[in-house]
């Protein structure tokens, strides 16, 4: 798994709402995925969007849906997001029990499952798992807001996963805080997959911070 072509995942939570078609079309050529993050207002303290967004998102663009599930209950929720058409689904530690049997579910729901573990939980107890899942998604902030400030602390989850990665095709996603700045230390650390907000949406020329972003991180890994 070394030489890992970055994908940057930019999320719609930072862009414009009214907008959704075009805020998707105008990075189309320059990102990997769109990162759709889906709170409930229960698992986190903000509500956002739902599956009727990412069922219309998904006629209005062929980028790749990266849904983030901030949500209670996922394994009531996530098979949803993989029928309607999200190439990945990642859905929180913190919030089921058995969080195997929901990605086999996912995967045979024709979607990509992920893990996220957010700022307060320990990776250690989840490494076994990695041969489960396409995606292990670690949060660099508290999940329920954008635009926080990045805690690099958390990137010794990052270290950890990319040691017990292997030769596993497990892609290590980080969420929070990411910029031109810290990406780099991510991309370091063993991250692989990038989803910035602001750092893309808030840009005069959104798809040129993004492919911007994706050199950066492309130099620190080399």
């Amino acid at each position: 798994m070394e030489h890992i072509e970055p994908l940057i995942a930019p999320s719609i939570l930072a862009a414009d709402f009214a907008r959704l078609a075009d805020e998707a079309a105008a990075v189309a050529d320059a990102v990997d995925w769109l990162h759709v993050d889906v709170m409930d207002n229960h698992f986190v303290p903000n509500l956002t969007i739902g599956l009727p967004v990412v069922e219309s998102l998904r006629r209005a663009t062929d980028v790749p849906l990266d849904c983030h599930l901030m949500i209670d209950d996922p394994d009531r929720w996530a098979i949803g997001y993989a029928e309607a058409g999200a190439y990945n689904v990642t859905f929180h530690a913190e919030a089921t029990d058995d969080p195997v049997a929901l990605a086999r579910r996912l995967r045979a729901a024709g979607s990509k499952a992920g893990l996220a573990i957010d700022r307060d939980t320990l990776i250690e107890p989840y490494l076994d798992l990695l041969p489960e899942f396409d995606t292990l998604l670690v949060m660099t902030i508290k999940a329920g807001f954008g635009g926080q400030q990045f805690l690099p602390e958390l990137l010794d989850k990052v270290r950890a996963v990319k040691a017990a990665r292997g030769e596993l095709s497990v892609r290590i996603e980080v969420d929070g805080g990411i910029n031109a700045d810290t990406i780099e230390q991510a991309a370091q650390a063993g991250a692989d997959a990038f989803v910035a907000g602001t750092a893309i949406y808030g840009a005069e020329d959104p798809a040129a911070a993004a492919r911007a972003l994706r050199e950066r991180a492309r130099a620190a890994a080399s």
